[in-house]
């Protein structure tokens, strides 16, 4: 197969994996748009975490909620966990990486605020204790997992939000997770401004 091919086997596969997803996670996302407009209406803040290219992801919903995303308003009270290395070193050096979030939910976070929590694998061990931090500080979450939402799926409570991509590919879901990301903008702001 020639690269020309690959390249276009890879928008393909994309393409047909958010058609295939789009009726399944219309409602979720619906939902944790619902989730976080609550939140930041209501005072509180969006706390927002995960690793490699999630944490990248937690970063842009970060700026798009702080900044703005399509349309001008007010800025949205939303913080990403992965931004502060001081913080994220101390905290690997001094007790575990298991700890890099869990550690900022506990000092950060407060009832009424929310989590997006976000691993393709639903595995990682610092947002699985991250998603248990904010249950203790009676936070709801939003969690974004791919494959079968592991273990990330099974900590959630009745009042969280799982978006699971039904995929294996990592840069597949990783895809689709960042369109979520955009749509909870979208709903964010549409709940907030009207069309």
């Amino acid at each position: 197969m020639d690269i020309s091919k690959r390249i276009i086997k890879h928008f393909k596969d994309s393409a047909e994996l958010k058609l295939r997803a789009k009726d399944v996670l219309a409602e979720p996302i619906a939902e944790g748009g619902r989730v976080f407009f609550d939140c930041v209406t209501n005072d509180g803040k969006i706390l927002c975490c995960g690793n490699g290219g999630s944490a990248a992801d937690a970063q842009h919903f970060a700026a798009e909620l702080l900044n703005r995303f399509e349309k001008e308003r007010p800025g949205l009270a939303a913080i990403a966990l992965t931004t502060d290395s001081s913080v994220l070193t101390s905290i690997a050096n001094d007790y575990d990486f298991d700890q890099i979030f869990s550690k900022q939910v506990r000092a950060l976070g407060l009832p009424g605020d929310s989590l997006l929590a976000i691993s393709t694998s639903g595995n990682s061990p610092n947002v699985v204790a991250a998603i248990h931090a904010a249950h203790e500080r009676s936070m709801r979450v939003v969690a974004l997992t791919g494959r079968a939402g592991g273990e990330m799926a099974g900590v959630l409570h009745a009042s969280d939000i799982l978006i699971c991509v039904d995929a294996n590919s990592t840069a597949r879901i990783q895809e689709v997770h960042l369109l979520t990301l955009h749509c909870l903008c979208d709903v964010i702001d549409y709940l907030l401004l009207g069309e």
